[in-house]
């Protein structure tokens, strides 16, 4: 469903600020596939995503979506094909629409626009439903405006919004990092939940070594923008933090120094 295959990306350069963000990065990931993705900071994790999305072309290399070749496709066309969740619940909504003004425009992600009645009586009952599913009462505020909702709230809605119309690949950039601890659980299970019903395939970046491990059939390991450690099945079934922070200094040489993912 996803082919990376050797992409670069490096922003400034020629200049002092020169980053190599990108070194090569190759990943397949088959239908169905929920890869977590765990590093440093800078690591590269959140640029493969952006790769991916079309927020900027890559240097080398090149990016497929179900056979489709999208290297050379930007942001806006390459939408249709991807649901993004972003770490900040302000984004991905309108914040002035109500929630089901933001879940029609979700429903129509790459169709053409026409002149017809804004939601129709059949989609108001779908939303109804859809938003029961979060369990949240989300479906009794239909028309609230999404500005008015909670962090968590609003992220779920942008959860939803996202796979309503199923992906080809769905995105979760750091997606409960802004939420306090157990709302950022109920998020996560959510997540699973509708990735394991509509068989979504997924990359979702986390600093959450637990997250990374207990998530997903498959962990890959980003450091200085290389890919190393790709770990699937039984051994990740089995793999424990101390397991990966070992599994990280053998292949790196140094050690896992970020506060953050040891600290969460």
């Amino acid at each position: 469903m996803l082919e990376i295959r050797n992409i670069h990306k490096t922003f400034n350069k020629g200049t002092i600020n020169e980053k190599v963000a990108l070194d090569g990065v190759s990943l397949t990931l088959d239908e169905g596939d929920f890869v977590t993705v765990i590093g440093g900071n800078g690591a590269g994790k959140s640029t493969v995503l952006n790769a991916v999305a079309g927020v900027w072309p890559v240097d080398e290399g090149s990016i497929l979506l179900d056979g489709i070749d999208v290297t050379g496709m930007p942001e806006h066309k390459r939408a249709k094909y991807i649901g993004r969740v972003f770490q900040d619940p302000m984004n991905g909504t309108a914040a002035t629409m109500e929630i089901q003004e933001n879940l029609a425009l979700a429903m129509r992600r790459g169709d053409r626009r026409t002149l017809r009645w804004g939601i129709t009586k059949k989609e108001k009952a779908m939303y109804r439903e859809a938003l029961r599913e979060l369990d949240l009462g989300l479906e009794d505020r239909m028309s609230n405006k999404v500005g008015l909702l909670s962090g968590g709230q609003r992220q779920a809605l942008t959860l939803l919004m996202a796979t309503l119309k199923k992906p080809k690949i769905l995105l979760l950039d750091e997606h409960t990092a802004a939420l306090d601890p157990k709302t950022a659980a109920k998020v996560l299970a959510l997540s699973e939940k509708m990735i394991r019903e509509d068989n979504l395939t997924t990359l979702m970046v986390t600093h959450n070594m637990l997250d990374a491990i207990k998530y997903g059939n498959r962990l890959i390991m980003m450091n200085e923008g290389k890919i190393i450690l790709n770990i699937g099945g039984e051994e990740k079934k089995n793999l424990t933090v101390d397991d990966l922070l070992q599994k990280f200094e053998e292949v790196s040489g140094e050690q896992f120094a970020n506060d953050k993912a040891l600290l969460s």
